[in-house]
């Protein structure tokens, strides 16, 4: 199941309105920095470093928080996804997905924030990777979105 989930995850996406933003947006960088640190680095790391062993169950069977820098797996998703996943929760995401049984730790932003400020939060994380790294992941986004 574990490997099923994590495979799903990647290539599946839900199909809620979201759009793109540049990457290296300054305002969309100004407006996701301090809503990150609000809402993001409790868990994901003021520095986007995730949590310690994030790649190792805990005993409820979920996944500690991963990093959102260049050493994690979220520039291997494409927008729509990481949207989804931030505004629905990972539970959620992933049940609208077709994928049940699987423990996520990731809250629901949409309540909290506005789709305009969750972009804003992706649209920071992203202005910490490398230009080769925003590259790969805009490639996903393409393909995920069928574009």
């Amino acid at each position: 199941m574990k490997n099923f989930g994590l495979l799903a995850f990647s290539l599946i996406t839900i199909a809620l309105p979201v759009q793109a933003l540049e990457p290296l947006d300054a305002a969309s960088v100004a407006q996701g920095a301090p809503l990150y640190q609000s809402h993001c680095a409790d868990c994901h790391g003021a520095q986007l470093e995730g949590e310690a062993n994030w790649r190792l169950r805990k005993p409820d069977g979920s996944l500690p928080a991963p990093p959102h820098d260049e050493s994690g797996h979220t520039w291997h998703h494409g927008d729509s996804l990481l949207f989804d996943y931030t505004k629905l929760g990972g539970e959620e995401a992933l049940r609208r997905m077709g994928i049940t049984g699987v423990v996520s730790g990731m809250p629901a932003f949409g309540t909290l924030l506005s789709d305009r400020e969750i972009q804003s939060i992706l649209t920071y994380i992203k202005s910490h990777w490398s230009e080769e790294v925003r590259r790969l992941q805009a490639e996903r986004t393409r393909a995920e979105d069928g574009s």
